[in-house]
């Protein structure tokens, strides 16, 4: 069993299988060293597990929760683009984190550190990483957290 998916499991968690696109777009590219994800929602076996926005629908601490499985999302597009060699993945650079809230929100950075939390625990030193977090009137399909995440790989040997 590779490391990340046990550190994963040793949160309590489980690789999630790679959400469909819900438009035009792939879940994810390669370009040079850098692997890029599209857009993470919390979807969780198909379904969309956190809608409407931040605090007046969903609670600061289901935030938080929604982005971690946005993370985890991350992730699995990243070992299945690669796949499954996550032996590959040397670090994460940067993340965007999307969250729909309300007008006058200002916790965006306590909901971004749900994801940026659980890259640190699962990834270790590799997983700190430069981040975006920001207010949204609305994300696709009403969700209330998406993620972008930006892995640095090795080439294949």
């Amino acid at each position: 069993m590779h490391a990340i998916i046990k550190r994963i499991e040793n949160l309590g968690c489980t690789l999630p299988e790679v959400p469909s696109p819900v438009a035009n777009y792939i879940p994810a590219i390669i370009v040079g060293e850098e692997l890029r994800t599209s857009g993470q929602i919390p979807m969780v076996n198909g379904k969309l597990k956190y809608k409407g926005s931040v605090p007046s629908q969903q609670s600061i601490e289901s935030a938080v929760d929604a982005a971690q499985i946005c993370g985890l999302n991350c992730i699995a597009v990243a070992g299945a683009t690669l796949h499954g060699d996550f032996d590959r993945i040397q670090r994460l650079l940067s993340i965007r984190v999307f969250i729909a809230s309300d007008v006058g929100f200002e916790g965006h950075s306590v909901v971004a550190n749900g994801v940026s939390d659980l890259m640190v625990e699962v990834l270790g030193d590799a997983g700190k990483h430069t981040r975006v977090a920001m207010g949204s009137i609305g994300l696709p399909l009403g969700a209330t957290v998406e993620v972008e995440a930006v892995f640095q790989i090795r080439s294949k040997e």
